[in-house]
């Protein structure tokens, strides 16, 4: 998978997880928050992921 994909997918877990915590704290579900901040940092490092294959991409085009 590539670096823009990573990227993608990183920022669509990290939104999907942001909304599941805000559900959880409306209906006060501490599962639902738990799963929610869980797939926000599954987001995040996804995302990390993608930046570091870019850079070792570029690094490779010097």
């Amino acid at each position: 998978m590539g670096s823009t994909m990573d990227k993608a997918k990183g920022m669509a877990n990290e939104a999907v997880g942001n909304v599941k915590q805000g559900i959880g704290k409306m209906t006060d579900s501490e599962r639902l928050q738990a799963e929610g901040k869980a797939q926000e940092l599954k987001g995040e490092a996804q995302q990390a992921k993608g930046e570091i294959k870019e850079t070792v991409k570029k690094a490779g085009n010097l």
